[in-house]
Order: C-alpha cells, then structure tokens, then sequence
C-alpha cells in the first residue's frame, strides 16, 4: 500500500488564490508577471495564509470598488444630463408637458388640463388642423394647428426658443397660451372659441 500523506487547504485559501489572479489580472497597466497564478503552500502558517488572505482580497476589494465608483459616476452623470436635458414623447402629453416647461421659463401661466381641454375642444389633438369655414378662413387667414392660432396672433405672441412654425405643436401651444395670458390671464378661463 502507498503511504499519502494529506495535507487540509482552506476553502477560503484556495478561493483567495483564485480571486488573486483575478484581482491581479484586472488591475490595469499591473505587469505581465502578476497575472501568473498565485501559489498557496499549504504548509504555510495559518497567520500566514490569513495574511495573504487578507491582502487578496483587500486587492480585489479595491479593484471591485473602484468598478463601482466609475458605475456611480456614469449613474450621476446620467442624471445630470437628464435633468439638463428633458425627453418629451412626440405625443400631445409630450407637446404639452414641454409647452409647460417653457411657459414656466417664460411665466407665462396655465395648466395641464386648461391646455389639454382646449386643444380637443378646438382640433382634436391634430397638430395639423387648419378651420376652412370660420370668418378668419374666410379673411384668407384660417385658424391652424392644436390651439387654433392665425398667423397675424402666433406670429405677435411668438416665444422665442420654440419653432417659428405656426403647425409646431409645441410653438402653438406656447404662442396661444401667451395670447390667452394677455387677453384672459389664462388658457385656464379659455372655455370656448378665443
């Protein structure tokens, strides 16, 4: 019979030996040379294997932190840029909730239902919409897009930063609810034909 001589290895010495190579491996800009396989001598003193323990995975620690600061750094810059930079959806809640951000900007009042209200009443909620039968039709000047604006009102109560396009929503929007502050201090009081 062959005579084996068995020696116990911690789990835990074995597994910081695996997650040495790693951590080393992962450091950037670390020599060739520390990506070699760390070898534990089982024989080592249990203080020595803690220590080396300890070092292995004080290293993969800070390599696993430092991964984690640049996460937290691309999460906040994702945040600043979003708060910066609002996304609206090319939609009528998208047009008015931007509407509002500008008239905010502008203070020029009104809320989200005083706008929603009126647009379904006047077109529909079609950017599009032009009136052919109304009295300013008739003049040559018809009413257009979601407020139902003619071009002599949109192009008095233009506000500077939206589209100079009187079928933009958001720039009809924003010039009919200047007219409406003007004239009614509000597209809130607006509850027919303005």
């Amino acid at each position: 019979m062959f005579a084996t001589k068995t020696r116990k290895v911690s789990i835990a010495g074995v597994a910081a030996a695996g997650a040495a190579t790693l951590a080393i491996s992962l450091v950037p800009g670390a020599p060739a040379s520390a990506a070699e396989p760390v070898a534990v001598d089982a024989a080592s003193s249990p203080t020595a294997r803690a220590d080396a323990d300890s070092f292995v995975l004080g290293t993969l620690g800070d390599v696993l932190g430092g991964q984690q600061d640049a996460l937290n750094a691309q999460a906040e810059a994702a945040e600043v840029k979003a708060a910066a930079e609002p996304e609206y959806p090319d939609n009528l809640d998208g047009w008015i909730r931007e509407a509002l951000d500008i008239m905010k900007k502008h203070d020029i009042p009104g809320s989200y239902e005083g706008i929603h209200r009126n647009v379904m009443r006047e077109s529909s909620g079609d950017p599009h919409a032009i009136n052919t039968w109304d009295i300013n039709a008739i003049n040559g000047i018809p009413s257009k897009g979601l407020l139902q604006v003619i071009q002599p009102t949109f192009d008095a109560y233009h506000v500077e930063g939206t589209a100079n396009d009187l079928y933009d929503p958001v720039a009809n929007i924003v010039a009919a609810c200047n007219y409406a502050a003007d004239r009614y201090g509000s597209m809130d009081n607006v509850d027919s034909a303005y």
